[in-house]
């Protein structure tokens, strides 16, 4: 894991010694200019430049800070305004502790706040959690905060809308941003593939996303949303990478094949998926683990 209380204590060192943390990037460069052949109404081929579509500019908007972590208002896409809105972010940035190999937690009573941003990172609001609606680390690193706003109480009064959770498999190769709402900082990169399993420690994690090395997430970036740039929706959850070259073991995770074969990338981060998420929640964003199509571990 992304070790989310020393990258708390890391923020509280950096503030005490007068020192900001990582500058907040708000946007990317769109894609570069592709040539195509189109032919002429004379008969001849003529070659002429046309821009790949702009990729959507991602900000800091609908992100949280946590804590000890990071993460987002989130909305599936049958989420209503009047609905209570939902937080995303990791199990093992829970303020209960990591939840143990196995154990699955549902409909707990929670009243943890969180930092809203504004698409330039800037803090401009509380919300609160009402309960931890799910929260595990079993098979995935997700917990999931019901708030005591509405979608619509949201967007009134700090002009912020959920990001959508995707509920389709993320695509290698994806050009995504990893938005930490902690640092008010962004990590753009790839989607390098995905793992058949992920262990760390206890726990094992299922098809995980693993980034390219241009994404080098540190500790409070856990529970970050993973956003597709063409799209802006929400593909994964940040939550771990392979610090020190260890084999399996604690901010070590390492990749286990369907054969058994283990591989280390010392320095590479990953992040578990979250388009299987959309079909576990019910009208007015409830979870039901016994909807069709829901795979989440349950209690």
């Amino acid at each position: 894991m992304k070790k989310p209380l020393v990258g708390a204590l890391f923020a509280v060192l950096l503030l005490g010694a007068g020192i900001a943390p990582a500058t907040a990037a708000t946007g990317h460069a769109a894609a570069p200019a592709g040539t195509v052949e189109a032919t002429a109404s004379s008969g001849h081929t003529a070659l002429r430049t046309e821009a790949k579509a702009r990729p959507k500019a991602i900000g800091f908007a609908g992100t949280v800070a946590l804590s000890n972590c990071s993460g987002s208002v989130v909305r599936t896409p049958d989420s209503q305004p009047g609905d209570p809105a939902l937080v995303l972010s990791n199990g093992h940035c829970l303020e209960t502790g990591f939840p143990a190999p196995g154990q699955v937690l549902l409909n707990r009573s929670s009243s943890r706040s969180f930092t809203l941003l504004n698409a330039s990172g800037s803090g401009i609001g509380t919300v609160r959690a009402s309960k931890i609606a799910y929260g595990t680390m079993t098979d995935t690193d997700i917990s999931v905060y019901q708030l005591t706003s509405t979608y619509a109480q949201i967007e009134s009064t700090y002009g912020i809308k959920a990001l959508e959770l995707n509920t389709a498999h993320p695509v290698k190769g994806t050009a995504i941003t990893v938005v930490s709402g902690y640092w008010k900082r962004t990590y753009s990169c790839n989607v390098d593939g995905f793992v058949y399993r992920l262990k760390e420690g206890g726990w094992t994690w299922k098809d995980s996303v693993r980034y390219t090395s241009a994404c080098q997430t540190i500790g409070g970036t856990s529970g970050s949303p993973v956003v597709d740039n063409a799209t802006g929706k929400v593909v994964a959850v940040n939550n771990t990478g392979n610090e020190d070259g260890q084999r399996c073991t604690d901010n070590n995770p390492c990749e286990v094949d369907e054969n058994g074969k283990v591989t280390v990338r010392q320095g590479i981060n990953y992040a578990q998926e979250t388009y299987g998420i959309a079909a576990c929640i019910g009208a007015g964003n409830v979870f039901d683990l016994n909807r069709a199509g829901c795979t989440l571990p349950k209690p």
